[in-house]
């Protein structure tokens, strides 16, 4: 009797590891087939841009040659908009997050409020276009400037700043929350002191996908009617601007081939771009991990 048990439970360890392994070649699968994509992709991006890349291209404005076409207005409206949405957007944002975790009371209004924030999250960005169009450029009469542009896109990344800053503000210890208050901390200086420091790793990385998704997006650009060429530089936040997705929209969609390359050349800059506001917001986002 002990035999036939000892053998049905080896079968049954064999089968859970059968399907064990099966598992794990799926995920490696599926993992190869997505770097593999995302190699193929950067090899043929900078394949064809990489030639066009030059202080001329960074410093040219654009230009229906594409050897002299530049991304020169395209860059610094881009930097501009950045400008305007990371600030709000964090602010708004982190605000919120605050308010709904630390002050509003779990009601049935608060549970509405949250579950409508997640659901917002998942809304196309050319509905925020929409209504970016409607609120600021024609309500607020701020046309197609840098302002109801940021503000739009602020719109747009706002529900995915909210839900990683409750979640990060969610996974700090309740022991650090109860030892600034057994030291006689108010609320206000046991947020500021204790937990949105511990909460900043959280909250910088749903920022950083926040803010690159906000520096690539098109969609809402084109509903506000952000020109696709201008052939000067933006000095202030009501000012006419265009950014790198225009541009880059713009020169991919011509038909000569000599646009595409110059089109390759702008994602190049593009990503490099969010490279560096990701490497920015990674070394703040390290520097206080190691503290908390």
């Amino acid at each position: 009797m002990r035999y036939i048990e000892h053998d049905i439970v080896v079968k049954r360890m064999n089968g859970r590891n059968v399907v064990n392994k099966l598992f794990k070649s799926i995920f490696l699968l599926a993992t190869l087939s997505a770097l593999l994509a995302l190699v193929i992709l950067l090899y043929q991006i900078v394949s064809q841009g990489a030639s066009h890349l030059s202080i001329d291209f960074l410093t040219n404005f654009a230009s229906r040659f594409p050897a002299e076409a530049g991304i020169k207005a395209a860059l610094v409206g881009s930097i501009w908009l950045m400008l305007v949405v990371a600030p709000t957007s964090i602010i708004l944002g982190v605000g919120s997050a605050i308010y709904l975790e630390e002050y509003a009371g779990k009601n049935r209004i608060t549970t509405f409020i949250q579950m409508n924030i997640s659901n917002l999250a998942g809304v196309p960005s050319v509905v925020f276009g929409l209504l970016g169009l409607t609120i600021f450029v024609r309500a607020l009469a701020l046309g197609n400037s840098i302002l109801a542009a940021g503000f739009t896109m602020s719109l747009l990344i706002l529900p995915v700043i909210i839900v990683a800053s409750q979640e990060a503000i969610r996974s700090v210890p309740g022991e650090l929350r109860d030892a600034s208050y057994g030291m006689g901390a108010t609320k206000w200086q046991t947020i500021v002191r204790i937990i949105l420091p511990a909460a900043i790793p959280g909250i910088l990385t749903g920022s950083i996908l926040a803010l690159s998704r906000a520096i690539g997006e098109t969609a809402p650009l084109i509903v506000v009617g952000v020109p696709v060429i201008i052939q000067f530089l933006p000095e202030g936040v009501m000012d006419t601007f265009t950014a790198l997705p225009m541009q880059i929209y713009d020169w991919s969609s011509r038909p000569q081939q000599e646009f595409q390359q110059v089109a390759a050349a702008g994602i190049i800059v593009l990503m490099s771009v969010l490279l560096l506001m990701n490497s920015v917001a990674v070394f703040i986002r390290n520097k206080f991990e190691k503290r908390y």
